[in-house]
């Protein structure tokens, strides 16, 4: 009996154990000092990520992490900064759906963002949302097409500025829809919602943080969303691919990259190491704070997720004509 109840307890902390040996063995093996590198400034959406990022690798695994924006050139300046960096895991990137459409508006970039870089893991993703004026004739995707079809050039859609996520959301809706909408660019997203919310502009492609309150509010219309499954914060609302744009999916998301790996063990341990962070309930819900859920893609299949993006943004910006930065 006694020696059943041994087997027992055994059994019971065997895998407490293995799971502190695990991370015990996670920190001996990481740097001991991490920088991530933000290229953009304080206290946007990708920064809070990497300061709650920061947080849980300093929690589990003891690692003294600093968060330090580098902003500049639509991401460029501090993705350069990482990229001439070792690839020894001291010094990652953590960016925004920027990094993967660089390669196809700038003519030249300091990089080469498939080569230069390993994509660790998704951080975080939220779907954007197709909205409209409260008093636009149209009250579902299907009549907007039509409307869209039946007077081309005549309706427009605003966004945070030319080339940004939202732009190419718009420039890809208007190419798999078959339609022809107008792009008016805005210094940012808070003047193109605000001119939205006032009629001047039609139809907007946005983040739920944004949308959702102005909704609420019946300032605006939520007509679909642009991720491939429904938002748990919009149950009602239809994706894109539901309401007839088949295939489509734009979706918000940050990613986490180290420079090129040249050492596969210190690569697999990072990714390892950050898909076991992301797991986290508490994590998950100072993700929800700021409208976005943790990533699930990692090591492999989030690199060939990167290449892929890159090739569908690159894509859509040639066939929308939108002029290269030089």
């Amino acid at each position: 009996m006694k020696l059943l109840r041994r087997t027992a307890l055994g059994l019971a902390i065997g895998p407490l154990l293995l799971g502190l040996g695990v991370a015990g063995a996670a920190a001996q093996e990481l740097p001991k000092s991490m920088r991530i590198i933000v290229p953009f400034p304080p206290g946007g959406t990708t920064d809070i990520l990497a300061r709650y990022v920061a947080q849980e690798l300093n929690a589990k695994y003891g690692i003294s992490v600093i968060v330090d924006n580098r902003a500049g050139a639509s991401g460029t300046v501090g993705s350069e900064v990482v990229a001439r960096s070792p690839a020894d895991g001291a010094v990652l990137l953590l960016t925004a759906t920027h990094h993967v459409i660089n390669p196809g508006l700038f003519a030249k970039l300091p990089y080469d963002t498939k080569k230069e870089f390993s994509p660790v893991a998704v951080i975080a993703t939220a779907p954007n949302a197709l909205v409209v004026n409260k008093d636009f004739p149209a009250k579902d995707v299907a009549e907007l097409i039509a409307l869209a079809k039946k007077e081309p050039g005549k309706l427009s859609f605003g966004s945070a500025g030319t080339g940004g996520a939202n732009h190419l959301s718009g420039e890809l809706f208007k190419q798999m829809a078959g339609v022809d909408i107008v792009h008016v660019p805005y210094k940012g997203a808070a003047p193109a919602m605000n001119d939205l919310v006032a009629g001047h502009i039609p139809i907007m492609f946005d983040t739920l943080p944004t949308v959702i309150p102005n909704a609420k509010a019946g300032k605006l219309r939520v007509l679909a969303v642009t991720s491939t499954e429904r938002a748990p914060s919009l149950p009602d609302v239809p994706t894109l691919d539901e309401a007839g744009v088949k295939g489509f999916e734009a979706t918000a998301w940050f990613g986490l990259y180290m420079p090129k790996a040249t050492d596969p063990a210190i690569y697999d341990r990072l990714v390892a190491a950050v898909a076991e962070i992301l797991k986290d309930p508490a994590l998950a819900e100072k993700f929800a704070s700021q409208g976005v859920v943790a990533g699930t893609l990692s090591g492999s299949a989030f690199t060939a997720f990167v290449d892929a993006e890159i090739d569908k943004w690159g894509a859509v910006v040639k066939k929308a004509q939108i002029p290269q930065v030089e």
